[in-house]
């Protein structure tokens, strides 16, 4: 009887220390979320306009980019952090040419605490493709 005890007393402090709880879910995720080239060209000119980044090459901003975007090519974006953080509780949208290399340069401004990231749906393709205007 006392090895049954014994047995069950064991297993029940086994038990207790075996649990595993589930970890805490990332507090606040931060999510890139799509916008539309109408959304964005709707927003320019006013005063809840976001920073557009663009982040082509010189070379391709220059053939073409959204009126009043930034360039800074997604591979130097890292170096600009303290020229960006005066942006960083603001919305901020990406484009490149298909979205990779927004996607990157997003991922490197979630790192820095920037929380209000966009992605141009359609990237510089689809500006153009609606007809919305173009600087160069």
């Amino acid at each position: 009887m006392y090895r049954s005890l014994i047995l069950l007393i064991l297993l029940t402090l086994a038990g207790a220390t075996c649990r595993h709880e589930p970890a805490p879910p990332p507090a606040d995720p931060i999510v890139v979320r799509e916008v539309t080239p109408g959304e964005v060209a709707g927003l320019l000119g006013t005063d809840r306009a976001p920073l557009i980044l663009d982040v082509r090459t010189p070379a391709e901003y220059a053939e073409g980019h959204v009126p009043g975007a930034l360039n800074i090519p997604h591979t130097e974006v890292p170096a600009h952090l303290d020229e960006l953080s005066a942006y960083r509780d603001r919305d901020v949208v990406l484009y490149c040419r298909s979205g990779g290399r927004a996607g990157l340069a997003a991922g490197v401004l979630k790192e820095a605490g920037f929380r209000r990231l966009a992605h141009l749906s359609g990237d510089m393709p689809g500006w153009a493709a609606e007809g919305r205007p173009v600087e160069r």
